[in-house]
Order: C-alpha cells, then sequence, then structure tokens
C-alpha cells in the first residue's frame, strides 16, 4: 500500500507541475489586446537594434482608404486599421462610428527607414486627405474622421509642424489648413475584417470609394498631384 501510495503522490506532483508549466507557458505567449502607441515610452517611433523597423500614425477618414494609400508606398512594411485619440478603452468599430468616444480612425504605419522617410509619409498623407475639412472627410461626417497626424517623438512631431508649414507657404491651397497634428495616444486596431479591406473586398472598396467622392475632392484640392484613384468598375478616375 505504501508503494502504490507513494506512486500516486509522485503522479499528483508530476500533474501539478505539467498543469503549472502549461498556465506559464500561456500567459508568456498570449497577445495584448491593443498596441500600446500611447508615447515614445510605450512605443518609439525610431528604430533600434532590436526592431530595425519605425512606425507612424495618420487619420485620413476611413481607414480603409488611408490604408491602401500606405500600402503602396516602397518601404512600407505593414499597415494596421485602428482608432487613436479617444478616452475608451479597446473600443469597438461601432462604438467609434457611433461618435462620442473622441477615437478617430486611422492607420498605424510600419515601415523601413533606409527604404522610405518620415517626410515621405507625411507627404503621401497630405495627398489623401482633404485638409481643409474640419469635422469629416468627404462623405464620411463626424469627429471620429477628422484628419490627422498623430506624432509618436518630438522629430516626428517637428517634421509635421514643418510640412504643413510648408503646404501653407505653396499657397496652393485655397482655404485654411485644419488637419490636426497631436500626440499619439494609445492605438487600437480594428477588428480583423477591417484589416486589408481593399484586398479582401476590392470590388466593395472600390465602389465605396468612388460613391463617396474621395477622389473627385481629392482632384480638386491637388489637381495633377492628386493620387490615381478607381472608379466603381475599378478604372482608372483620371
Amino acid at each position: 500500500m505504501k508503494r502504490v501510495a507513494g506512486r500516486d503522490r509522485a503522479g499528483a506532483t508530476a500533474l501539478a507541475v505539467a498543469i503549472a508549466l502549461l498556465a506559464w507557458a500561456g500567459s508568456a505567449t498570449a497577445a495584448p489586446a491593443a498596441t500600446p502607441a500611447a508615447s515614445p515610452g510605450a512605443t518609439s517611433a525610431a528604430p533600434s537594434a532590436a526592431t530595425p523597423e519605425a512606425r507612424a500614425i495618420f487619420a485620413g477618414g476611413c481607414f480603409w482608404c488611408v490604408e491602401a494609400a500606405f500600402d503602396e508606398v516602397d518601404g512600407v512594411l505593414g499597415t494596421t486599421s485602428g482608432f487613436v485619440g479617444g478616452h475608451v478603452e479597446n473600443p469597438t468599430y461601432a462604438q467609434v462610428s457611433a461618435g462620442g468616444t473622441g477615437h478617430a480612425e486611422a492607420v498605424l504605419v510600419v515601415y523601413d527607414p533606409k527604404r522610405t522617410t518620415y517626410e515621405h509619409l507625411l507627404d503621401v498623407f497630405w495627398h489623401n486627405v482633404d485638409p481643409l475639412a474640419a469635422g469629416r472627410q468627404f462623405c464620411d461626417v463626424g469627429d471620429q474622421y477628422r484628419s490627422a497626424i498623430f506624432w509618436l517623438d518630438e522629430e516626428q512631431h517637428r517634421a509635421a509642424l514643418a510640412s504643413k508649414e510648408a503646404l501653407l507657404r505653396d499657397g496652393r491651397l485655397h482655404g485654411r489648413i485644419v488637419t490636426e497634428i497631436l500626440p499619439a495616444g494609445r492605438f487600437w486596431p480594428a477588428e480583423e475584417y477591417h484589416q486589408d479591406y481593399h484586398r479582401k473586398n476590392p470590388a466593395r472598396y472600390r465602389y465605396y470609394r468612388w460613391s463617396c467622392g474621395r477622389d473627385a475632392r481629392l482632384r480638386e484640392v491637388w489637381g495633377e498631384a492628386a493620387p490615381h484613384g478607381d472608379g466603381p468598375h475599378g478604372e482608372s478616375a483620371h
């Protein structure tokens, strides 16, 4: 009986150790609920030895369209549609689109600073938004669709301000630039079905973009410098 009891105790001990190891492994691999882009201390914009890529956050109305624009840039490694600048933890698309959370639809851009620059990303951003429209972008109305540059460190802050000043000096835009330049709050990824929407649902994406008047308005604002968008059936907007 003692030998059996000893095996029982040994088996119970081994089982307890196995359960503890499984619990530890699960907690060690658990994914965070959001991308902590709250500040340079949480997520730095600059590359490091461990993470050679850099990050930037832009809001320009519908994040499907903003994501599509940056996906075309050489040197961009990835994009994530999501929300930034609000006061509600882990917001859903339904909450943000209804208004009241303070968030803007935005895109987190991860890029290789050896292949492209933050200044180039700023140029892409400006030419894909209507910087004269306050509290809206194209057919999407509401503060959640505002245009904004959310900087992650002082270097990005200075570059964003300089790019805005350059546009003001250029005199091409006939009106007051209302695009905001703000420190980035925590970036919350949107639901999976919003990610890469222009690739997963190309026909629906093109129809939305065309019916929203995005490319028509961009041509009014930027003229020949406007990006080439798609019509309702995929044809060039030009």
